[in-house]
């Protein structure tokens, strides 16, 4: 079971909420010059999806796929699978990271609202101020 993967430079675990920027295309039917003529438009576009990474499947780089799970308006859990190697994907930057035990994080399923976006986040050591010298005294 993977619990990290990379993509490209960035190192991603799964508890971690990610922000992924796809290319989408999307099709539209568009009314012609003439009553009955109708063209096809084709527009793309980049959409980014954020939410928690729930779990890391795969054994290569070429198989490998990550689920992202995000709560959307209504208190709805819309989850999404992104194949890593996917052309689609444009960037993924990690927003926060989090501490878990688990590499599935498929109990987030059945928690609602706040519940399921509370992860323990992981603590960054501060940079300690030089030694001998107190900051608030000046």
């Amino acid at each position: 079971m993977a619990i990290l993967t990379k993509y490209n430079d960035l190192t991603f675990r799964v508890g971690d909420t990610l922000a992924v920027d796809y290319r989408l295309i999307e099709k539209e039917i568009v009314a012609g010059k003439a009553k009955r003529e109708k063209k096809e438009e084709t527009r793309e576009r980049i959409q980014t999806f954020e939410g928690i990474c729930i779990a890391i499947k795969g054994d290569s780089y070429e198989n490998r796929s990550f689920v992202v799970r995000k709560i959307a308006s209504g208190a709805v859990g819309v989850e999404r699978i992104f194949p890593l190697s996917s052309p689609w994907i444009k960037k993924i930057t990690v927003k926060k990271s989090a501490v878990v035990r688990r590499a599935k994080l498929y109990y987030l399923r059945d928690k609602t609202g706040k519940e399921a976006d509370k992860l323990k986040e992981k603590k960054v050591p501060a940079k300690k101020a030089a030694r001998g010298k107190d900051p608030k005294k000046t």
